[in-house]
């Protein structure tokens, strides 16, 4: 499990829920002073995951007003930016004359290095934060505070590259170990470093490996989404991201991976998954492989074998009859 800390309000008397909310976000990002009409009873939770130099923080609470005076940046600035996520409720940021309202999946982008007033709605708001110093964003300072102030959203493109990874981590951080910490938070800030790229059309200033990371990311989501089609080539890919199949075999070499090993595990993974579901119980083998691309279900089960050390048959029975919650992990070796 990743380094994490949890904060609930709930857990602490009444009287000292909002300042130690309080307290707890200036230590997340920068001292600020907050107000809410909730005070009195201030409901709010935080989890704080360490990432090595980036810290990514879900969180639900009460209707908050942030503010960061020029007294503030003055007395204390740790040169980072600070974006949110919104998944839930409503939000308005306003730095001088310059305002933005937010909507579902839209990104809010700020820095430590100015003031600015934060407004969230009547209702609670459920939000994904991250902070990154400055200088692991790889842009010419001018260049990276041009996106501060911009709505982006999280429904396209990079933007929805990174919203995906950022819901991932919040959702569960089991299956990682502390190890993979700071390789999460690379991951995160070429992600964040793209993100400001495009939104200040700058995609030719980034740094190449921070492009190809980027890029091996676009195309694993690419794969992800179109595992069903049992023509997913590596020429479908790369053609898909205009680029050629040499360069598309460099990227995942890079990590230790070809592309065809990648399809296959991918497809493996997620029949494994269908077949130890309850629910889909009554679909059959062939037709739970034509699902993930394996039309011909001989080639299914050879790889399925190889893979978890069972047949696909043999696996879904004993996996159902485990129960729910039972070790169904893998028998055999992993595919390559």
């Amino acid at each position: 499990m990743l380094p994490e800390s949890v904060l609930r309000t709930v857990d602490l008397p009444v009287a000292d829920r909002f300042e130690a909310w309080t307290q707890r976000l200036g230590h997340t990002h920068a001292p600020m002073q907050l107000a809410s009409d909730r005070a009195a009873d201030y409901r709010g939770h935080q989890r704080l995951i360490g990432l090595g130099g980036v810290a990514v923080w879900p969180a639900t609470f009460d209707h908050l007003i942030f503010r960061r005076t020029p007294k503030l940046v003055r007395q204390s600035d740790p040169e980072a930016f600070h974006l949110s996520l919104l998944l839930r409720g409503e939000g308005m940021a306003a730095w001088g004359r310059q305002q933005a309202a937010y909507r579902i999946s839209d990104f809010h982008i700020n820095c430590s290095s100015r003031s600015w007033e934060v407004a969230t709605g009547p209702d609670p708001v459920t939000i994904v934060g991250v902070e990154i110093p400055r200088a692991l964003v790889a842009l010419p300072t001018g260049r990276a505070d041009q996106v501060i102030g911009r709505r982006i959203s999280g429904r396209e493109g990079t933007g929805a590259l990174l919203a995906q990874l950022l819901v991932q981590l919040a959702s569960d951080t089991g299956p990682y170990r502390p190890p993979d910490a700071p390789r999460l938070g690379t991951v995160v800030a070429d992600l964040v470093t793209a993100v400001f790229a495009h939104a200040v059309d700058d995609d030719v200033r980034l740094p190449p490996e921070t492009r190809d990371r980027t890029l091996v990311l676009r195309v694993k989501a690419f794969v992800n989404r179109h595992l069903d089609d049992p023509e997913l080539t590596p020429a479908g890919i790369a053609a898909a991201h205009h680029i050629s199949r040499s360069y598309l075999y460099r990227l995942f070499q890079a990590e230790g991976l070809s592309v065809a090993a990648y399809v296959r595990d991918r497809r493996l993974a997620n029949a494994r998954r269908d077949l130890t579901d309850p629910a889909l119980c009554m679909m059959p083998v062939h037709a739970v492989a034509a699902r993930w691309g394996f039309p011909r279900a001989p080639e299914f089960t050879r790889a399925f074998r190889t893979a978890y050390g069972l047949p696909p048959g043999e696996f879904r029975r004993q996996a159902l009859a485990a129960g729910p919650g039972a070790d169904t992990s893998v028998r055999g070796r992993s595919a390559k």
